[in-house]
């Protein structure tokens, strides 16, 4: 039952020939404390029509309100405060999480619409920082997100395996590299050379103009240049496949930068044919001062492509290929600019479907207040992170559960899911400091904490011998204690929803927090396994909150151990 229309119906039929259902649904507001009530009516919004004070308004509408179906319905102030009835509503939250299981707040949203998510795309021939993180587990979590809500996510890791740092890789290579330093340590060697360049290259400023006809050569397809490449580019995707193992990710799609090479042209054609291209200082662009943005550069003086004339190409393939609904580019917020003349571009070529490109822009990842650098060398490897926070999960257990089985599996999914948690429970538009201890730690609004509490309960379950299959029957808690966790339950698929629509996966995170500390609050205060006649509906409760804890989780690519 859709609780908010049943209390915005109960105001309607004491008020609606002042306010209509709509308007009153949109103004029900929920309280800050469930002591104030379930949901409240902000009788203010009344005062203008009806020329009086709103507390004598939400006193009116208290005494004439018909009360079936809630607990109380009371005048706080200029507030109306309805208390849901507590029995009745726990009832039917909990039978429907125990019915439907993992797929409680399934919503059909999307009608099956593809949606394809750019997201990842780290430099070949660079190692995965820190800085790479944001993009990987945000795109994902939207994805199983998208995936809930019936749309079908088809997730793109765009690499960036082309452009003017593979001339620069290519020269660096051949002035101090050798073959057998690549092929020992691929990455971290390709990564030395890289950052030796961007030193030398500021006191010898001729090593630019030998990148630059490095990478006019590979456009052109020279031999040598394009052997170095597709080495430099298989050894980074082997390392990255590692990494991406490990946190529990797949794609749809590895096409990168290179795959569009041969696409380009008919974009640039189609720009000449509609007369948008414009010559300047020898390069090729178009203008959009019409939009308020500086022009976009197509093609370089000397012939060579740009990140935005492979990105148009890449948008229009996908729009033939996979018909989307939605495109999601999950890009830091620095890239805002390019991604609106990318739109900009393709409105002025008649495309409209461009409106259906968003930027899912997130805030940085600094360390010390300072942004993360490949080509200055300060960067944070996620791959040392990984390794770091699985021993500190290692370290916990050995502390506090010795004899638990499959010990460093559980690590795994502990220590992984702390740091994949850690950046997701952020509003991705915000930017935070790096700190590994912080990013680690197992105690307060952490992924460990969350995941702790889903094995909490079923630990409890164990203890009680209820599975997924026991047959709860449920009449509703009549237990005080257990109604803010009741309450929580309730929410979850208007999260899912609220997720979905603001392409938020914090949303998800906080949830999963809030209903955790539901949780162990209920579970301090109550003997959940006194034998009584509501032992049945305490172990429902348990079973449901588990069972939303782990798709929470699950929603935000963390897994959910059993016991810990």
């Amino acid at each position: 039952m859709d609780y908010k229309k049943m209390v915005a119906q109960a105001i309607a039929n004491v008020v609606g020939d002042d306010l209509d259902l709509n308007e009153i649904n949109e103004k029900i507001e929920v309280p800050k404390s469930i002591k104030m009530g379930d949901f409240a009516f902000p009788a203010f919004v009344l005062a203008k029509v009806m020329h009086k004070a709103p507390q004598m308004i939400a006193q009116d509408i208290v005494e004439k309100i018909d009360q079936t179906g809630f607990e109380k319905v009371e005048a706080a102030g200029p507030y109306v405060n309805f208390f849901l009835d507590k029995k009745q509503f726990g009832k039917e939250i909990v039978s429907e999480v125990l019915d439907q299981k993992e797929h409680y707040g399934d919503q059909d949203l999307g009608h099956q619409g593809n949606v394809t998510i750019d997201m990842s795309s780290p430099n070949i021939a660079k190692p995965m920082s820190m800085g790479h993180l944001r993009s990987t587990v945000i795109g994902n979590s939207l994805a199983e997100i998208l995936k809930k809500t019936n749309y079908n996510p088809i997730k793109i890791n765009h690499l960036g395996d082309w452009g003017t740092q593979f001339g620069k890789l290519i020269e660096a290579y051949k002035l101090w590299g050798n073959e057998e330093d690549v092929k020992k340590d691929p990455i971290n060697t390709l990564l030395k050379y890289y950052v030796r360049f961007h030193k030398e290259d500021q006191e010898h400023p001729e090593l630019d103009d030998e990148a630059r006809a490095w990478f006019k050569k590979l456009e052109d397809g020279d031999p040598e240049a394009t052997r170095l490449w597709k080495w430099f580019r298989e050894e980074s995707l082997s390392f990255f496949m590692k990494i991406y193992k490990r946190l529990g990710i797949t794609f749809d799609s590895y096409n990168g930068e290179a795959f569009y090479n041969d696409k380009m042209q008919p974009v640039i054609d189609e720009l000449k044919e509609k007369g948008l291209l414009e010559e300047s200082q020898g390069a090729m662009i178009v203008n959009l001062s019409k939009y308020d943005l500086n022009p976009a550069l197509i093609q370089k003086s000397d012939g060579t492509s740009l990140y935005i004339t492979r990105d148009l190409a890449a948008a229009i393939y996908r729009k033939k290929t996979y018909n989307f609904v939605q495109s999601l580019y999950v890009m830091g917020n620095e890239q805002s600019n390019h991604f609106h003349q990318l739109v900009a571009v393709l409105k002025e070529m008649g495309d409209d479907w461009a409106d259906d490109m968003h930027h899912i822009a997130f805030g940085l990842i600094t360390s010390g207040g300072k942004k993360l650098s490949t080509r200055r060398g300060n960067i944070i490897l996620l791959e040392e992170v990984l390794d770091d926070a699985v021993k500190l999960a290692q370290e916990q257990i050995e502390e506090k559960n010795p004899t638990l089985e499959n010990k460093d599996e559980v690590a795994d999914a502990v220590g992984v899911g702390a740091v994949v948690f850690h950046d997701l429970k952020n509003e991705r538009l915000n930017q935070f400091d790096f700190d590994l201890q912080e990013v680690v730690r197992f105690e307060g609004e952490t992924g460990p904490y969350v995941q702790y509490s889903h094995a909490r309960a079923m630990s409890i379950l164990r203890k009680a011998d209820v599975d997924e299959n026991t047959d709860l029957h449920v009449e509703g808690l009549n237990d005080p204690d257990a109604w803010e966790t009741v309450r929580m339950l309730g929410d979850f698929p208007a999260m899912v929803k609220r997720a979905v629509e603001e392409y938020e996966p914090s949303v998800i995170a906080k949830y999963a927090i809030r209903l955790a500390k539901a949780f162990n609050k209920y579970y301090a205060h109550t003997k959940i396994l006194v034998d009584d006649d509501q032992k049945n509906e305490r172990l429902a409760l348990v079973q449901s909150v588990a069972t939303v804890l782990k798709e929470s989780l699950r929603l935000l690519g963390v897994k959910a151990p059993d016991e810990m």
